[in-house]
């Protein structure tokens, strides 16, 4: 099939299906994401707080776009809940997610491995978290923000990853759980956000329907970079503006949108990166692709915060899925185009009986590749039990495509 003949097929199949669900604008509101910062373990009024602006923000956002989550960040654990090891603080956190779930929030706890904490018997606490919770989301800093990688942060979450799959349904607990490295406060998609500072608000957007848009009648890779730029600078500007009358009308800090593009299952950023390389996702082309995209994510006219990159979520994208059944690239290549766009890692299904050793030498790759280009990473993985690399497997989840499992060899 020739460059041109790949392209006209890609744009065809992923506009038929997916422009009309993706709203007014060509995209959804995935996250209006609030950042407070607790007094204590019973700070309920600020988290009330932060509920009634997320409502005012989603009444006016929804005058014009779908908003799919509103959640909340908080900073690390330990600086609000220090005994959070205890069973009295599980009870607490327990309590948090009965309060976020009864506001249709979602909620994340923050970092709870920071580098200075014993991270002794962490996979079993997050089992635990996960098991006893609903709506609740956190992280581990495997590389602290202008910090190098942290050994023993990277080993908990490892186990983390692995005690986690080994006690929920499908391995799917790992959903809300990821190691991050050099992600900054302020990012609005979860698990790895987190905040400091004064009161704050991101967004975060499903957009690659609006970049697939912008090139559906291009004939070669020539200017596809300003088209790019020019679609999202006109769907992104009304978004800012609506976003600095909220913070204007609450008191609210607007912090940014994140312009990573983050996809769903009728909204692939794989094929708006294999319209821009005219090559299946995982040939030669995809990496100066991904380049290519995220020079365009990091130039635009609006406030940004956050990944600002691409996200390659395996199992929320159906082109990615495919591809990765498809036998067209590895765990290590994902890790490669994120050198120069990604996020890292993102829901990627590897083998149920992956040890903590392997895992836990992935995050690291993650962490150098982090600390050497100074770019927010994370690592996401879904061991899925009782699966081996090349098994099928599905999800109850209907935000989650089916995949083949993947080697971590």
């Amino acid at each position: 099939m020739s460059r041109r003949s790949f392209m006209n097929l890609v744009g065809a199949a992923a506009l038929s299906s997916g422009t009309l669900a993706a709203g007014a604008g060509g995209f959804r509101v995935r996250t209006i994401t609030a950042g407070v910062e607790l007094g204590g373990r019973d700070d309920l009024p600020r988290l009330d707080q932060a509920a009634a602006f997320l409502e005012r923000g989603k009444a006016l956002f929804g005058e014009q776009w779908e908003v799919q989550t509103t959640r909340i960040a908080t900073q690390p654990l330990a600086q609000y809940l220090p005994d959070w090891r205890q069973p009295q603080a599980m009870a607490k956190l327990v309590e948090l997610d009965n309060w976020a779930q009864a506001r249709n929030n979602m909620l994340s706890v923050g970092p709870v491995l920071t580098g200075t904490e014993n991270a002794q018997g962490f996979g079993e606490w997050a089992a635990e978290l996960v098991t006893r919770t609903a709506n609740t989301s956190f992280s581990c800093f495997a590389a602290a923000p202008g910090a190098g990688p942290q050994p023993e942060t990277i080993n908990a979450s490892a186990e983390a990853i692995v005690a986690i799959a080994a006690n929920t349904p499908g391995g799917e607990g790992n959903f809300r759980f990821c190691a991050t490295a050099n992600c900054p406060s302020g990012t609005p998609f979860f698990p790895a956000a987190w905040h400091s500072g004064e009161p704050a608000f991101t967004i975060g957007l499903e957009s690659p329907l609006v970049l697939l848009a912008a090139l559906q009648d291009a004939e070669s890779p020539i200017g596809m970079d300003q088209r790019l730029r020019a679609a999202l600078n006109r769907s992104l500007a009304p978004v800012d503006a609506l976003a600095r009358q909220l913070a204007s009308d609450t008191g609210w800090h607007y912090r940014g949108i994140d312009t990573s593009p983050a996809p769903g299952l009728q909204s692939s950023i794989g094929a708006v990166i294999e319209r821009v390389s005219g090559v299946p996702f995982g040939a030669p082309g995809t990496l100066q692709a991904c380049a290519k995209i995220t020079a365009v994510l990091k130039d635009l006219d609006v406030m940004t915060s956050g990944y600002c990159g691409l996200m390659l979520p395996v199992l929320e994208d159906t082109v990615l899925a495919q591809r990765a059944d498809e036998g067209r690239y590895s765990v290590q290549e994902l890790l490669l185009y994120s050198s120069v766009c990604g996020t890292g890692l993102d829901v990627v299904p590897v083998p149920g009986d992956s040890s903590v050793s392997t895992i836990a030498a992935i995050i690291t790759d993650m962490a150098a590749l982090s600390v050497r280009y100074t770019k927010p990473l994370s690592v996401r993985l879904f061991p899925v039990p009782g699966k081996a690399a090349g098994e099928r497997v599905e999800f109850n989840n209907p935000h989650l495509t089916a995949c083949n499992v993947m080697p971590l060899g």
